[in-house]
């Protein structure tokens, strides 16, 4: 797209479903380069991953052309079958349907980078769920309880 500048940053959580803590660490660092995989291959950038046995965080950058919606169904779909074909114990893997997405502001990008970074650290004091209505909040999206999880 000649003559169009942007910069489009997003802060995408999503989790296993039923939360299942199926992502060890040797797992996620294998499934990160995969899906960094993913993204260049898609002309778009993965700026920062990180997560827990359950789910996932990951910030990345859109040209214009590439919806939201689409690049997140790249990243679940190809990561979840290619999970299932590669490790016979997650045969039956998948990611939850749906996905919280938080637009990030340039003058954010660092704090939402080491907020990533030490996801491990975070949830020994809070829950997946704890943290997803944080965000819900914190981004003043509505939502009700009890389509959440």
């Amino acid at each position: 797209m000649p003559n169009t500048f942007s910069n489009l940053l997003f802060h995408i959580v999503f989790s296993t479903k039923e939360r299942r803590k199926l992502l060890s660490k040797e797992l996620r660092v294998r499934l990160f380069k995969y899906m960094s995989g993913i993204a260049d291959k898609s002309n778009f950038k993965i700026i920062k991953l990180g997560g827990i046995d359950d789910h996932i965080h990951l910030l990345f950058s859109l040209s214009p052309d590439m919806p939201v919606a689409k690049a997140v169904q790249l990243i679940k779909g190809n990561s979840s079958k290619w999970l299932r074909e590669n490790f016979t114990d997650l045969d039956i893997f998948s990611w939850q349907v749906g996905y919280g997405a938080f637009t990030v502001s340039k003058s954010q990008i660092d704090i939402v980078q080491k907020y990533i970074a030490n996801q491990e650290e975070h949830h020994k004091k809070m829950s997946f769920e704890e943290e997803f209505v944080e965000l819900l909040k914190r981004n003043k999206i509505d939502f009700d309880y009890k389509y959440l999880f």
